[in-house]
């Protein structure tokens, strides 16, 4: 008889015991990659390469970002066209233990640039990292 309750009452305890479950789905260094939405696309300047030292830079104005200036992409033509929903994308970083993130910005089709470090703070050309 207290054979069979022990083994009643260990049975019931295993049952009831918790599972260590973890509240997320990802493992442990995947890489989560989201969008974030810049604007409407509105117009694009070019800097040639005699400016910034052989860099072709596109100069990129949304609804958000007005002025040219804080988003800037690798690149000599923009195909993007006025009015379209362009979003910046993390892609990667940079191997090392302060690696520096890499993004993109790109629009709902098959259009996309790699953003450059450069930006213009107070009417002078900085390189800026992430």
């Amino acid at each position: 008889m207290k054979k069979l309750l022990f083994l009643i009452l260990t049975c019931t305890i295993i049952s009831c015991a918790t599972e260590k479950k973890s509240s997320s789905l990802l493992k442990s260094g995947d890489l989560i990659t989201t969008r974030r939405y810049i604007g409407n696309f509105i117009d694009y300047s070019y800097t040639g390469p005699e400016v910034i030292g052989g860099v072709d830079l596109i100069w990129i104005k949304t609804t958000l970002y007005p002025r040219y200036g804080k988003i800037s992409v690798y690149g000599r033509n923009c195909a993007f066209s006025a009015g379209q929903k362009l979003y910046l994308k993390r892609t990667g970083s940079t191997p090392g233990r302060y690696g520096i993130w890499e993004f993109q910005v790109e629009n709902d089709s098959s259009a996309c640039y790699k953003v450059s470090e450069y930006r213009y703070e107070n009417n002078v050309l900085v390189r800026a990292n992430f």
